[in-house]
């Protein structure tokens, strides 16, 4: 195990700026996911960390030690790649001895290793099968143990689930957290989806444009973003943003939102007395999860849309001049009828409209 720092680290690709002094640092038997979309440098960080890219600026550190300069070889790390890279010819026991081999680790020592690792993933019965008789998630189950009979101090997953299905997608999941829970393992894995980025995490960088807009626990991530691209983009639905205009009320701030008929006061908005003495009477965003709305007494809204998913309904209606998504129990809305709604105000989150960035 390891602790992983990422101090100032900059990547440039000619006159473009990939990376942007992004700094992040993780304890032992962390499990940090970076998560953003196409194109924000997160698989390009990651390919600096295993040695695959060189580092234009700034510092990374395993265990302390600077690997700026370190070959991939020689950095302790292990890689499970969205491809697999299995050798086609090659049986599953051969695949994952194959490393081990290139090291002379004695021929017992493999093979050892070899029956540990393949009951740790439950794959015992593939191991005299050669890839192309194996499913997607059989293939990434043996990428995994390859990577784990390195016994490396730092894991390294690039967007590993991404060529499977649905399905495979969350029973792969739940491997993946069995085995940072069994191993207590560093891990560093890379993914373009949040649902994989909450459930996977005990840190997670939200990337936009080389930059980390935020970095912390997967529920501060989620309750608290940073800004509204972060608010954005973690969760599913997205959060839902909505301009309105902040108030004083008998108990505090009040958020006052336009309405098709009108406006509507929503109750008491948690806000420290310095920003609501600097915000009061100005337009601010506010930020509300769709879980966070309720059938009860406080705005009524007229339901454009509902798209049951089995366990609850989502409602799609226009509050602030903007489309809204709430999350409810099953049945508890209907398309073309108006709504009453209640808003969990202790939840709501509000943001500077100039800057886009949580008000405190």
């Amino acid at each position: 195990m390891a602790t992983l720092e990422i101090d100032r680290v900059r990547k440039t690709f000619g006159s473009l700026d990939v990376l942007k002094e992004v700094s992040i640092a993780i304890g032992d038997g962390d499990f940090l996911v970076l998560l953003g979309p196409s194109g924000c440098g997160k698989s390009t960080l990651l390919n600096m960390i295993a040695g695959l890219e060189s580092i234009t600026g700034g510092e990374i550190r395993i265990a302390g030690e600077v690997i700026n300069d370190l070959p991939p070889k020689d950095r302790d790390i292990a890689m499970v790649f969205q491809s697999y890279a299995l050798y086609p010819t090659m049986t599953v026991r051969q695949n994952i001895e194959f490393g081990m081999k290139i090291r002379r680790v004695p021929a017992a020592e493999r093979a050892r290793a070899t029956a540990a690792a393949a009951e740790m993933l439950q794959m015992g019965h593939l191991l005299d099968r050669r890839p192309s008789q194996l499913s997607g998630g059989q293939r990434q189950r043996v990428a995994m143990g390859r990577a784990i009979v390195r016994q490396p101090r730092l894991f390294l997953f690039d967007e590993p689930l991404s060529n499977l299905d649905a399905k495979l997608r969350v029973d792969m999941r739940t491997e993946i957290k069995r085995l940072h829970q069994r191993l207590g393992t560093t891990i560093v894995y890379v993914t373009h989806d949040q649902i994989e980025a909450m459930t996977l995490a005990t840190r997670i960088a939200v990337m936009r444009d080389g930059v980390v807009e935020q970095f912390g626990p997967p529920q501060e991530v989620y309750d608290r973003p940073a800004n509204t691209y972060v608010g954005r983009f973690v969760g599913s639905p997205a959060m839902n943003i909505v301009p309105t205009r902040l108030e004083a009320g008998a108990a505090g701030a009040e958020a006052v939102v336009t309405l098709p008929g009108g406006e509507a006061r929503i109750g008491a908005i948690p806000l420290s007395a310095g920003t609501l003495e600097r915000c009061r009477g100005r337009d601010v965003l506010m930020g509300i999860r769709p879980e966070h709305f309720a059938p009860g007494r406080g705005i009524t809204v007229d339901v454009d849309v509902v798209e049951p998913t089995g366990p609850d309904t989502l409602a799609i209606f226009t509050l602030g001049g903007v489309e809204v998504t709430a999350r409810l129990e099953p049945f508890a809305a209907s398309a073309g009828r108006k709504l009453d709604l209640a808003i969990k105000t202790d939840k709501v989150v509000l943001f500077d409209p100039g800057t886009e960035t949580r008000l405190d």
